[in-house]
């Protein structure tokens, strides 16, 4: 019965993540329109703006979401520890966290860095664009960023489920 709803769980998972994939699949549709549009409008340095932001955008995001998802799950295995936890065990899982910590922060740095990068793209579009346009921009900003964070949401339920599932599998006789 608990195998069944797992399993259950896991199709439902994976739905969803055919319905992100198909809404990533449209934003990306949706940016290559934005890229046409301010490839015409700009000058070529300003393009270069956009597009290194637009190309960095996702690769800090999903900096970000990587290393809080690896910071949280060795932030699980030190609460897990008890008195029986092996020394060298809990010195590597401490200096993990130290390090992803660190990670993390200048991830963040990073992604501050972006959020003025993006500041200065949204003032050099404000130039080209009529004020609906430069609304999609922002919009599609939002979208971009939102769904990379559900899609990656999504991957961790799914692994979170698909390794329960073979737990349990694996202590059935």
């Amino acid at each position: 019965e608990l195998m069944a709803s797992l399993q259950s769980r896991l199709q439902a998972l994976w739905e969803e993540q055919e319905l992100v994939l198909l809404e990533i699949r449209e934003c990306a549709r949706w940016g290559e329109e934005l890229e046409v549009m301010v490839r015409d409008l700009c000058k070529p340095n300003e393009f270069e703006r956009y597009m290194m932001f637009i190309g960095d955008l996702e690769k800090v995001v999903n900096l970000l979401l990587c290393l809080s998802s690896r910071l949280a799950r060795v932030q699980n295995a030190l609460s897990r520890m008890d008195g029986s936890t092996e020394d060298e065990e809990r010195q590597s899982l401490n200096e993990r966290h130290k390090l992803l910590s660190r990670q993390r922060e200048d991830a963040k740095d990073l992604k501050d860095n972006l959020d003025r990068r993006e500041r200065v793209v949204s003032g050099i579009l404000a130039k080209y664009l009529t004020e609906e346009q430069l609304h999609d921009y922002q919009h599609f900003v939002q979208v971009k960023t939102s769904l990379l964070i559900e899609q990656k949401d999504l991957d961790e339920q799914i692994k979170f489920f698909e390794e329960q599932l073979e737990n349990l599998e694996q202590s059935i006789p």
